[in-house]
């Protein structure tokens, strides 16, 4: 077997000296593979992987069990990759946290953009806001499906009275690429707005992303202020 320790070297030297700039699909993939397959020429790996999904972001995008499916990928190689987006998620919600001001849709949809992040279902969020609009909490209310998410009203309310908050936004995403809010996310909305009004609580806004576009149901008329 060929020893391909210094290709390696050289290409963590290369990427620690200049990053991924002058990297191409091909070489990310196979030094990323270098961290899961220890004694084995990655280079084909990388290639089986960019013929079976097309692109990077395809590769990254692959579930657990398609990226099985490549010859010569196993749970270690299989688990690496999968790890990629998700902590790249986790880094830019870390960027963001309480304390924040949500003051219009463009911040609301700043700081809620990168929670969906490489999702491959749809998911919804609950942010909790004081009387200034200034997050105290955001937490996951619901996971679904590729089309649909299921949300607990009761679950809602508690959690929006347990924080204390005088106002909450909702955010979910749309894995169709469309952000065009539709006739089942418009009549849940109004059913959350009227029922937190009830207890004292302001639905300022629910915004439902796609991709790295966002439309706000408040912005777009979907959400009149309750009469």
């Amino acid at each position: 077997m060929a020893d391909h320790t210094g290709h390696r070297q050289r290409m963590r030297e290369r990427f620690l000296r200049c990053g991924l700039d002058n990297f191409n699909d091909l070489n990310v993939l196979e030094l990323l593979l270098f961290y899961a397959v220890p004694r084995q020429d990655t280079n084909l790996l990388a290639h089986r992987l960019l013929d079976a999904f097309g692109t990077l972001d395809g590769v990254f995008d692959a579930s657990v069990e398609a990226l099985k499916s490549v010859e010569g990928i196993g749970d270690v190689t299989a688990a690496l990759i999968h790890l990629v987006p998700e902590a790249a998620r986790r880094y830019w919600i870390c960027k963001s946290g309480p304390g924040e001001i949500l003051a219009d849709s463009e911040a609301a949809g700043k700081y809620l953009l990168p929670r969906f992040f490489a999702s491959r279902n749809e998911t919804m969020y609950l942010v909790c806001m004081d009387a200034k609009l200034k997050v105290l909490d955001c937490r996951e209310v619901g996971q679904g499906s590729t089309t649909s998410v299921h949300l607990d009203l009761r679950r809602i309310t508690q959690i929006a009275l347990g924080q204390n908050a005088s106002a909450v936004l909702l955010a979910h995403n749309h894995t169709s690429g469309i952000a065009l809010p539709s006739q089942e996310d418009v009549a849940v909305t109004l059913k959350v707005r009227d029922l937190l009004a009830q207890v004292g609580v302001t639905l300022t806004d629910h915004i439902v992303v796609a991709g790295d576009d966002f439309v706000s149901m408040a912005d777009s008329g979907y959400l009149p202020p309750q009469s």
